[in-house]
């Protein structure tokens, strides 16, 4: 069994080690991130936080030095599955599928042009990189996957990933509709993730201060509104999410705060910007989703054209 991480940043390399210290399967980390590629192949893995640990994996930056898989996990920005998705394809084939583990929705579409077999991913463990080969581990979480229905994934595939992921230590539930998980996390994403980026407040004191906890739950509210119209059962409830959260150890950054301290483009498209197209198809109004995406866009238009 072969599986390869696509995308080895702080989430996709949780998966990598937690995979590669089991041992069950050969794990290949794919990543253009060179130095954190080779200070993985030189020197192993390294989790520190949560867990704490070291293991040994395959990693490169040169997608041809990747062997066929049976599943890969991508883990990239979703402003990059395109890119990523386009560069490992020759690594699978018909008896591959490839699992998104990726903020947003419209990742599964993208990877679905180029594989197969495609399974619809959403999880909640939560890093940040320290150094190439080092990655913090900030909050454990559950994974949950289902087959992507346009591919018409079969459930033994997901259940067989899941079996591999939870036994590694990344419990993962496999459902046969995962829609209503990632929506969850979607609405809860699009909440927390800009207000943070855009005050610079780290998860717990955003939450923790009421104006922006108040929008924390305006923006949810627009989100359910969506789903709901759409027909989509949500997993939970994205306000739990918020607390949980804001009740983890540490100053948890989200992961668009981290991109703006780091002036990258956002994934705000696949967040804030799903929930607006989604809302317009759907006849629902998002107004404060739609303030947040402009708002966010033009931050990152600062950054190339101040003036």
């Amino acid at each position: 069994m072969k599986i390869c991480i696509i995308g080895c940043g702080a989430v996709g390399s949780l998966f990598a080690a937690h995979l590669a210290k089991a041992g069950e399967a050969e794990v290949w980390a794919y990543d253009v991130w060179r130095e954190h590629t080779s200070a993985m192949q030189q020197n192993g893995l390294r989790l520190s936080g949560t867990e704490d640990f070291t293991t040994r994996l395959n990693a490169t930056s040169n997608a041809k030095e990747l062997p066929r898989c049976d599943y890969g996990i991508v883990a990239t920005k979703a402003i990059h599955t395109r890119v990523a998705i386009s560069e490992v394809e020759h690594i699978f084939d018909d008896k591959s599928a490839v699992c998104s583990v990726q903020n947003g929705v419209g990742n599964e579409e993208i990877i679905a042009e180029r594989v197969q077999f495609v399974i619809r991913g959403t999880t909640f463990p939560a890093g940040h990189p320290i150094a190439p080969g080092h990655i913090g581990y900030d909050i454990k979480g559950d994974t949950w996957i289902g087959p992507f229905e346009e591919t018409n994934t079969s459930m033994e595939k997901v259940e067989e990933l899941a079996g591999l992921l939870t036994r590694s230590g990344m419990n993962t539930i496999a459902l046969k509709d995962a829609r209503g998980a990632q929506w969850t996390k979607l609405i809860f994403n699009a909440a927390t993730n800009p207000v943070g980026a855009l005050t610079l407040l780290h998860h717990g004191a955003a939450t923790r201060f009421e104006p922006t906890g108040h929008l924390f739950d305006e923006l949810i509210a627009e989100g359910e509104a969506v789903a709901k119209k759409l027909g989509i059962e949500l997993h939970g409830d994205p306000r739990e999410l918020v607390q949980k959260g804001a009740n983890a150890p540490g100053k948890h950054r989200a992961s668009m705060l981290q991109d703006v301290l780091a002036k990258r483009h956002t994934e705000v498209e696949f967040m804030n910007g799903a929930i607006v197209h989604w809302g317009k198809e759907a006849g629902v109004p998002t107004p404060l989703n739609e303030a947040l995406s402009e708002l966010i866009k033009g931050l990152e238009h600062s950054w190339k054209d101040p003036d």
